[in-house]
C-alpha cells in the first residue's frame, strides 16, 4: 500500500468506505474521543469542516477508547453524542484502535508516515491529527494540543 487511497476503512454506520473517494481533497484524520480534555475541539474541527469544505478540505474522526477509556461508548452512543453535543456533521468512523498488534491498518500506514516528536511512531494521546495533501500524502503530524484554529490558519495559507 503506497497511498492513502489504498485503504478501506468502516464508517460510523458500519459500511466499507474507500478511502480513495476523498481522492484530491485535502484530508485532516483525527483520533477523536468523547470524554477527554480534548473533546471540545470537535467545535473546532466542526468549524474547520463547515468552512473549508468548499475548498476541498475534508475532516475524518477515528473514536477511540485507548487512552484513558475516554470513548467507552459503541458507535451508535457515539454517533449520538457528537451529533447532539457538537452538530458534528464531517465523516466518522467505526471506532478502531490506533496502536499496538490490532491498530488500524489506515492509522499503521498513517504513522510511518507522519512520525510524532524525536521519529516516534505512537500515537500519544486522543486528537492527535494528521495532514494528507490532495495527492494522499501525508505531509504534517500535530498533537493533541494544536487546536483545530492553529491548523486552520496553516490549511488556508497551503490552499492559497
Amino acid at each position: 500500500m503506497t497511498g492513502i487511497q489504498d485503504f478501506s476503512v468502516r464508517d460510523i454506520d458500519g459500511n466499507e468506505r474507500s478511502m480513495g473517494e476523498f481522492r484530491g481533497k485535502t484530508l485532516l484524520i483525527v483520533n477523536v474521543a468523547s470524554k477527554c480534555g480534548f473533546t471540545p475541539q470537535y467545535q473546532g474541527l466542526e468549524k474547520l469542516w463547515r468552512e473549508m469544505r468548499d475548498k476541498g478540505v475534508v475532516v475524518l474522526g477515528f473514536p477511540c477508547d485507548q487512552f484513558g477509556h475516554q470513548e467507552p461508548g459503541d458507535e451508535a452512543q457515539i454517533r449520538d453524542f457528537c451529533s447532539t453535543t457538537y452538530d458534528v456533521s464531517f465523516p466518522m468512523f467505526a471506532k478502531i484502535d490506533v496502536n499496538g498488534p490490532d491498530a488500524d491498518p489506515l492509522y499503521q500506514w498513517l504513522k510511518s508516515e507522519g512520525r510524532g516528536i524525536f521519529g516516534s511512531e505512537a500515537i500519544k494521546w486522543n486528537f492527535t491529527k494528521f495532514l494528507v495533501d490532495a495527492q494522499g500524502r501525508v505531509v504534517k503530524r500535530y498533537a493533541s494540543t494544536d487546536t483545530p484554529e492553529k491548523i486552520a490558519r496553516e490549511l488556508a495559507a497551503q490552499l492559497v
